[in-house]
């Protein structure tokens, strides 16, 4: 243990997880640990990307880079216990909030029935005071939405066939990288599956010439959360209530 925590932990009181992020590696820098703890408990958990994060790597093309970055993910979502990731394919890095982005993620909510759904960091910043990007920023508040868009039948009504139904079943949307956490999660026992997980994009950390270690980034930013649950590590989320 560590303080004394300020932060209450997240119901877990659920079967089936849906997480919807703008791209490839976003689940792995903070929240993957997460995932392995739920998948341990025999929980499903879906991962969703938006994009193939296609624009991620400078010196590959995106025709390149898209499937091989798809192929990390496939390997770090496994990592965790995640054995399907499903992948929307819109453009990298110019994802745009609106009805489009919405329609698409909407099918989703509506396919797998989620009771959670996990996403990004919708707000202007992270903690610290450093800039969101715009993806992350689109996908996050096109989730929201998309989880109410998902119960009624009247919008987007052709997705309403071949046995999909609406779907009113979402509790919680939990946000991962909120400057504004509410809850979180001791993720204690599985920090060694969320290191390995990050590992899995190699490709896509050699692509970005940073002197990076995963485990240490991962030790200083779950500490950090941990502190505030008053456990050696953690996963924080800004939880936004639903109802049902």
């Amino acid at each position: 243990m560590t303080d004394q925590p300020t932060l209450p932990t997240v119901d877990e009181d659920w079967t089936t997880a849906l997480a919807v992020v703008a791209h490839p590696d976003d689940m792995e820098f903070g929240t993957a640990a997460a995932v392995a703890r739920w998948t341990a408990q025999g929980k499903t958990v879906v991962y969703c990307m938006v994009t193939s994060g296609e624009a991620g790597i400078d010196a590959l093309p995106p025709e390149q880079s898209g499937p091989l970055r798809e192929q990390e993910e496939i390997a770090s979502a496994r990592a965790v216990g995640v054995d399907l990731v499903e992948f929307l394919r819109l453009p990298d890095g110019v994802l745009e909030y609106g009805v489009p982005l919405r329609q698409a993620i909407t099918a989703q909510v509506r396919k797998h029935r989620p009771e959670i759904v996990i996403t990004g960091n919708h707000r202007d910043t992270f903690a610290g005071g450093f800039l969101n990007q715009a993806d992350h920023i689109a996908t996050g508040r096109a989730t929201i939405d998309a989880v109410r868009d998902a119960g009624n039948r009247w919008i987007f009504p052709d997705q309403i066939t071949d046995g999909v139904e609406p779907w009113n079943g979402v509790r919680q949307v939990w946000v991962a990288g909120s400057p504004a956490p509410t809850h979180g999660v001791d993720v204690t026992d599985t920090f060694d599956e969320g290191v390995a997980s990050l590992k899995e994009h190699a490709a896509y950390i050699d692509g970005l010439n940073w002197e990076f270690d995963p485990e240490a980034f991962l030790t200083e930013i779950c500490t950090a959360e941990g502190t505030r649950l008053g456990v050696t590590y953690g996963s924080t989320f800004e939880v936004v209530n639903l109802g049902g």
